[in-house]
């Protein structure tokens, strides 16, 4: 399928209804979604059949959260705060693993879109660049669907012990704010049993 073919499939569209808007960094998010899952033989999952790890808080994981399945809500879906296009997949159906990485140089930056971006963050771009920043945008989520898979990502299976599953623990009284914390959440501090925010304030 071409681009335009790709966005117009169900998968996309809800990518697209999730995240508010079609850009490069959620077409890169569902490719790799998408290569993860048939490499592991997965459907989306329903409740944790399923573990994503990922390692950017960017527009990509965003596409993985739908196509996956795996949701902060559900307790299967990780962050880890290093800034990488990486996404790990686990199946707990199997015990096996992927991890699916940008390749070095496979998304080579656009001077003529970077800078038209750096005007639309500052406020500064005026009518003529909010369109021509579209279009430029449109053209690079487009080359993203196009590439192939193995061009744009390094796929390696992986064995990774898998997270336990989420737990559902009663809330407490935090003793400084009041507020309703989970159990397993609450700190012991100068004899009271507070939340992190109350034991962070109190530091």
């Amino acid at each position: 399928m071409d681009a335009q073919q790709i966005m117009e499939t169900e998968g996309f569209k809800r990518c697209e209804a999730f995240h508010g808007h079609v850009c490069p960094g959620l077409a890169i998010g569902y490719k790799a979604a998408k290569a993860a899952m048939e490499r592991l033989k997965e459907t989306r999952a329903e409740d944790e059949e399923m573990v994503a790890i990922v390692e950017t808080d960017a527009c990509s994981a965003d596409a993985v959260q739908v196509l996956t399945g795996c949701t902060f809500g559900k307790g299967n879906f990780f962050y880890r705060d290093y800034g990488k296009m990486v996404l790990t997949l686990l199946s707990r159906n199997t015990g096996e693993g992927v991890r699916i990485s940008m390749r070095p140089g496979a998304f080579v930056p656009d001077e003529t879109h970077q800078g038209l971006l750096r005007k639309m963050m500052s406020g500064e771009a005026n009518e003529d660049d909010k369109r021509h920043f579209k279009e430029h945008h449109l053209k690079r989520t487009c080359d993203v669907l196009e590439m192939s898979v193995g061009k744009l990502f390094e796929i390696k299976n992986v064995k990774i012990q898998l997270p336990p599953r989420a737990r559902m623990e009663p809330s407490e009284l935090c003793d400084i704010c009041g507020e309703p914390t989970m159990r397993t959440k609450l700190e012991e501090k100068n004899g009271k049993k507070v939340c992190r925010d109350c034991a962070g304030k109190q530091s």
